[in-house]
């Protein structure tokens, strides 16, 4: 602002030796103050500026932002009006926390990604399937030799009858799971 002319006048010096007038600083920009510019690193700007008008000779400073009446409850904010940024702001503010916190007790070991989970659990299920039906491949080999049938036909019964059961399982599983439940201490999270 000072490379760009904008607050020529408004202080004495030059580079590290510059001072400001505050009052002449506030008119320059239009009595302005970017909401943003309360929050975050910038939140000691409101305490600041609360000093200023304290320390001021005749205490009559006027700040940049209006400490104007707050607006009736239920009323829509318009457009231009910057109470509708600072509200954005704490939002997103909100939602950051709840992602720190959701990060953190990932890092502890209390959540981990359902897609890892899922991987992890067909890769178990799969393998335990695939134990089963090579202890369906020994049983009818048990079979065929205790009661003197053919190996193959005993096999592919064993086999059918579990490939029935199985996907017969699958679809009943599936269905159950479409529309699961948070339980109390998942809801209670808020993450």
């Amino acid at each position: 602002m000072v490379a760009a002319g904008q607050l020529d006048g408004c202080y004495q010096g030059d580079g590290r030796a510059r001072r400001f007038d505050p009052q002449k600083v506030a008119a320059a920009l239009g009595q302005r103050l970017d909401p943003g510019q309360l929050m975050g690193n910038g939140a000691g700007t409101a305490s600041a500026l609360a000093q200023m008008k304290a320390a001021s000779p005749e205490g009559n400073i006027e700040l940049p932002l209006s400490q104007a009446q707050p607006k009736p409850r239920g009323e829509r904010l318009s457009d231009d009006d910057q109470d509708g940024y600072a509200l954005a702001r704490t939002q997103k503010a909100i939602e950051e926390a709840r992602k720190l916190k959701r990060q953190n007790a990932e890092a502890e070991g209390q959540y981990v990604l359902a897609s890892e989970a899922q991987l992890e659990i067909k890769r178990l299920i799969g393998q335990e399937v695939a134990e089963f039906e090579q202890l369906l491949r020994v049983a009818a080999r048990a079979v065929a030799d205790e009661l003197n049938v053919d190996f193959k036909a005993a096999r592919k019964i064993l086999l059918d009858k579990w490939r029935d059961h199985r996907d017969r399982r699958s679809r009943q599983l599936t269905e159950e799971a479409t529309a699961p439940e948070l339980s109390e201490s998942e809801k209670a999270e808020d993450i």
